[in-house]
C-alpha cells in the first residue's frame, strides 16, 4: 500500500464521479482522509483539509503526532516480529500512506499474514486495490465494536490461525468511542479469543499534559464523529484496555518513549499526547 494511491475525484485527481458512485460523502471530513492529508498522502478531499487545518490551528502538533503514531506503530510491529509473531490484525488501519503494517512484518519477515480492518469505504476500496496481488494480506470491512462479525469473516480465517500468536494493532480508533460503545468489553473479546504468545498494541490519544485542548478538540470532532464527546480518557482509564494482559516493557507510554530508535526527553514525549502500549497475552 503506497503513498498516493488514485481513487479518481476532483480533490483525489480527476472528477469525483467514482466517489460518488461508491457512496462516499466527499463533502463531509473523514478521519481517514484527514489523517491521510496530515500523512502527506493524496486521498482526501477539500472538507478534509479544511477539517484537518482548523484542528492544526487549535494544535499545531497534530500533524507531528500523526506521523508519530505511524513510527510508533512501525516499532510495534518490529518488537512483535522478534517475539517471533507472525500475523498481524490491524484495526482501524487507515489509508496506505507510509511503512504500512504488512511492508514492514514481511520486509523482516516475508511469510508474515496481515488482515487490515476497516469499515471506512474509501480505505476499503483503496486496500483492496492495492493489496490484489499480496497474497499474504486481507481485507475485512468491519469494526472493533463489532468483535465476533470480524474475526468470523472469511477473509480473516484465509489468513489468520488464532491457534497460533497474533499481534493485534489499533493504534488510532479507540480513542473516538465512547464508553456506551463497549469498546472495553469489545477489546476484550478480541483478547479472549488469542492464543496465548499473542499481543495486544493500543495507542490513544490523552489530554493529560494539554487539558487546555480538550473541550476545543472534543467539539470540532462532534461535528464528524458525533459520540466523540464521550471518549474523553486519560492514562488510567487507557490503562484498562490491557486488562488481562502483562504490559511489556516500557508499559503505557507517550509513544514517542515506546522503544524509540532515539531516547526521548519527557518534554519531547508530551508534546505528542499519545500514550501507547503492548499487553502480552500469557494464558
Amino acid at each position: 500500500m503506497s503513498k498516493g494511491g488514485g481513487l479518481g475525484g476532483t480533490e483525489l485527481g480527476g472528477g469525483e464521479r467514482p466517489a460518488k458512485a461508491a457512496g462516499i460523502k466527499t463533502g463531509t471530513a473523514n478521519i481517514a482522509r484527514m489523517s491521510d492529508y496530515l500523512l502527506g498522502g493524496k486521498d482526501n478531499f477539500a472538507a478534509d483539509r479544511r477539517f484537518a487545518e482548523r484542528l492544526t490551528t487549535i494544535a499545531p502538533e497534530v500533524k507531528t503526532m500523526a506521523v508519530d503514531t505511524r513510527e510508533f506503530l512501525e516499532r510495534v510491529v518490529r518488537f512483535l516480529i522478534d517475539q517471533g509473531v507472525r500475523q498481524f490484525l490491524n484495526v482501524a488501519s487507515g489509508l496506505p500512506t507510509r511503512r504500512n503494517t504488512h511492508e514492514v512484518a514481511q520486509e523482516l519477515a516475508p511469510g508474515s499474514r496481515v488482515v487490515y480492518v476497516d469499515d471506512d469505504p474509501v480505505v476499503l476500496t483503496h486496500a483492496r486495490a492495492m493489496l490484489a496481488r499480496n497474497p499474504g494480506t486481507g481485507v475485512v470491512d468491519g469494526s472493533i465494536l463489532r468483535p465476533a462479525e470480524m474475526l468470523a469473516d472469511p477473509e480473516m480465517l484465509r489468513l489468520i490461525d488464532f491457534e497460533q500468536p497474533v499481534g493485534v494493532l489499533i493504534p488510532a480508533r479507540l480513542q473516538y468511542l465512547p464508553d456506551a460503545a463497549e469498546p472495553y468489553k469489545c477489546v476484550a473479546h478480541v483478547r479472549d479469543h488469542l492464543a496465548p504468545g499473542s499481543y495486544l498494541a493500543v495507542g490513544h490519544a490523552v489530554f493529560d499534559s494539554r487539558p487546555e485542548l480538550a473541550a476545543p478538540i472534543v467539539e470540532l470532532f462532534r461535528q464528524i464523529v458525533p459520540e466523540a464527546d464521550g471518549a474523553r480518557r486519560d492514562r488510567e482509564k487507557v490503562l484498562r484496555f490491557f486488562d488481562g494482559t502483562e504490559l511489556v516493557d516500557p508499559g503505557l507510554v507517550y509513544i514517542r518513549q515506546w522503544r524509540p530508535d532515539v531516547p526521548q526527553s519527557t518534554g519531547q514525549a508530551q508534546r505528542v499526547w499519545i500514550v501507547g502500549g503492548v499487553g502480552l497475552i500469557t494464558g
